[in-house]
């Protein structure tokens, strides 16, 4: 049975042979290993091309900013799957990545999105603070949150996006999206009656769009820097375990509103 489309049966990203292997137009031995970091392997195979110095740059700062921070969802749902099943380390860092969502830790993809559609809604001269606007008025009257916007512990602003973006005027990479970014929380005590901080899901799109990253591959950058992180958090959980202190913790942090048994 023929599902979907199937006349073009290619790929452009690897190939290999008895006596070599090619990645992206690169011999695997002779030109990446050893030779090449591993943020700029990254950068080649989803792009097709290496990184300038300025767009590894950014890569590794946007990486190292969300790999960690705490005991979050995707921690906790790690540490208690390895807890249950001390033998399926890879399934816990895929129960780990399984929550990578639009309101954790995914969000940086909904939020790219968010600002690229923007940014092409100037490209017929429309004012980038009216695209803000009507963009931020669409979303309130779905009922839906601001992408990139508000943080539930750092109120006064994420550390991580403010050092984000001020890497980017520092290295003079501020493009469209960054602008659209700056015009979305300029425009927020308007239209939403009060500030907002941009958060780090905010900065990492918006930073990681003008230096040329793909839009489509955006959720990859969380996945892989949360990848790094989940595995340090479980190679503790083997030697410190807290699976179970957590499990205990969320049974006595939640009372039963259901019905009674024989009432």
């Amino acid at each position: 049975m023929r599902i979907g489309k199937q006349d073009k049966p290619y790929t452009a990203i690897c190939t290999s042979d008895e006596r070599s292997i090619t990645v992206r137009g690169h011999d695997l031995c002779d030109d990446i290993i050893g030779k090449t970091d591993f943020t700029s392997y990254f950068w080649l195979l989803v792009t097709g091309a290496k990184p300038t110095d300025t767009q590894r740059f950014f890569a590794n700062a946007v990486l190292t900013a969300i790999a960690e921070h705490g005991l979050v969802p995707s921690v906790v749902a790690a540490r208690m799957t390895v807890a249950a099943a001390p033998e399926a380390f890879h399934g816990a860092v895929a129960a780990g990545l399984l929550g990578c969502g639009s309101v954790v830790l995914g969000s940086a993809e909904v939020a790219g999105r968010f600002y690229a559609d923007l940014v092409a809604r100037t490209t017929d001269g429309t004012p980038t603070a009216d695209a803000a606007r009507n963009g931020i008025q669409a979303l309130r009257a779905a009922k839906q949150a601001i992408p990139g916007f508000g943080h539930p512990q750092h109120s006064a602003g994420d550390p991580r996006a403010l050092l984000l973006l001020e890497l980017a005027e520092k290295h003079g990479i501020v493009g469209n999206h960054i602008a659209m970014l700056y015009a979305i929380r300029d425009a927020l005590p308007e239209v939403l009656g009060r500030p907002l901080p941009i958060n780090v899901n905010g900065a990492i799109p918006a930073v990681m769009l003008d230096v040329g990253f793909p839009v489509g591959a955006l959720k990859g950058i969380s996945l892989l820097a949360r990848t790094a992180s989940l595995i340090a958090h479980l190679e503790e959980e083997n030697s410190r375990p807290i699976g179970f202190i957590m499990s205990g913790a969320a049974a006595s942090a939640i009372d039963y509103d259901g019905p009674r048994s024989g009432s």
